[in-house]
């Protein structure tokens, strides 16, 4: 059986109300199941296939003369010139939903559909499942070690594939294919060797500097890879927050994975009992908590507005959701015992910024209450972490 992805009702309606769709996410992430799913009828092209993509990219005319619409088109950032003749052949039929687009590579697909769709298109990003989809699927969630080393990419449980063969698979496919074409590397060690670096970083303030020299690479050189890397939906940087915008950007933000079960396998946990034992246990909790809850925010048509906090006293809120311009604190504690003190980050923000919103501790107990500024939530709770701001 597959898993109903939770983002299929934003696209059909947007069908009807868009000529072009374009669906960008990781590799693997089920964007390909995703649109046959929602557009069964629709003709299918995928542009990994190498006669198509000559045939794209020779030929357009023909291309569209023996693949007629309403079509999908499948990793399309393959041959990003076809968008033009998409744009032209849109305005000259603007019926909405005739063209499906999906792609990979964020920052090139983002940029030609910029240049050649602004206006007639709607752009969604897939990521893998989240937690409500997978409650979907299974009667109930596995236990959070389990979770993280599993990870959350669709072959992993449509297909059951071992973690640790799924993980290497997909991290070889992605430095041999994506990293080749996002940017010329010259060693790709050293590249490497910068992405496991990183999976001991979860969850922590980049320092390019720190990073440099364990590489061995300058910062400059570090920070364009970082850039590839959330480009290509490897890593994901969540920005500071401040009242002031100005202040948000100048500061630096925190690393996490898209996948955890990514990260895991880069920081060789292959066990239940091993990601129990390891250092970095509450790090991947935090980051899984963290990236469910931009699926959530993705997958109802909304872009993630999310935030950490930090300031000079030591004083830090793992996660800022954002609404309306208020600021709902989240704290993310992986322990299955509660205790008060995790709530203490939450009790300080709030009488700090009095203009902030009921607050929620995620955590791994069973135990679930609310009281008057926050709820205790566990963390496969379908009210997390979206209870402060439905």
């Amino acid at each position: 059986m597959l898993i109903h992805r939770d983002i299929s009702e934003q696209l059909i309606t947007s069908s009807t109300l868009f000529p072009v769709l374009t669906i960008t996410g990781p590799r693997q992430s089920g964007k390909t199941t995703l649109v046959k799913m929602c557009f069964p009828e629709y003709t299918y092209c995928n542009l990994e296939n190498p006669e198509l993509r000559r045939l794209a990219a020779s030929d357009p005319k023909t291309f569209f003369h023996i693949h007629p619409c309403p079509i999908i088109i499948d990793e399309v950032q393959r041959v990003p010139e076809l968008l033009s003749w998409i744009q032209v052949l849109s305005d000259e039929n603007p019926l909405h939903g005739q063209y499906i687009l999906t792609g990979s590579n964020q920052l090139e697909l983002n940029e030609a559909v910029s240049q050649s769709l602004a206006g007639r298109t709607a752009v969604f990003n897939l990521l893998p499942f989240s937690f409500s989809e997978l409650r979907t699927y299974y009667q109930k969630l596995q236990a959070k070690e389990d979770m993280i080393i599993h990870g959350f990419l669709p072959r992993g449980h449509h297909d059951t594939v071992p973690p640790s063969l799924l993980y290497s698979n997909y991290f070889r496919t992605y430095v041999e294919r994506d990293v080749r074409m996002l940017a010329h590397i010259k060693n790709l060690s050293q590249f490497e060797n910068f992405i496991r670096l990183l999976a001991g970083r979860i969850g922590q303030v980049i320092n390019l500097s720190s990073l440099s020299n364990d590489v061995g690479v300058s910062s400059t050189t570090l920070s364009s890879w970082l850039s590839i890397l959330e480009a290509s939906f490897i890593i994901y940087r969540l920005q500071p927050y401040h009242l002031n915008t100005r202040k948000r950007i100048i500061k630096t933000p925190k690393l996490y994975f898209v996948e955890t079960g990514l990260a895991a396998w880069l920081l060789g946990i292959e066990t239940p009992m091993q990601c129990l034992r390891d250092p970095l246990l509450g790090n991947l909790f935090e980051n899984m908590i963290v990236m469910d809850t931009i699926k959530q925010q993705l997958n109802c048509g909304r872009e993630p507005n999310l935030f950490f906090y930090r300031d000079s006293k030591g004083h830090e809120i793992d996660l800022i959701i954002e609404k309306q311009r208020r600021p709902h604190p989240i704290e993310i504690k992986s322990a299955m015992t509660w205790h008060d003190r995790f709530a203490q980050g939450i009790i300080w923000f709030q009488s700090t910024y009095p203009d902030s919103g009921r607050g929620v501790v995620v955590y791994s107990g069973d135990i679930e209450f609310d009281r008057e500024s926050y709820s205790a939530r566990h963390f496969g709770s379908e009210f997390l972490p979206f209870s402060p701001v439905s």
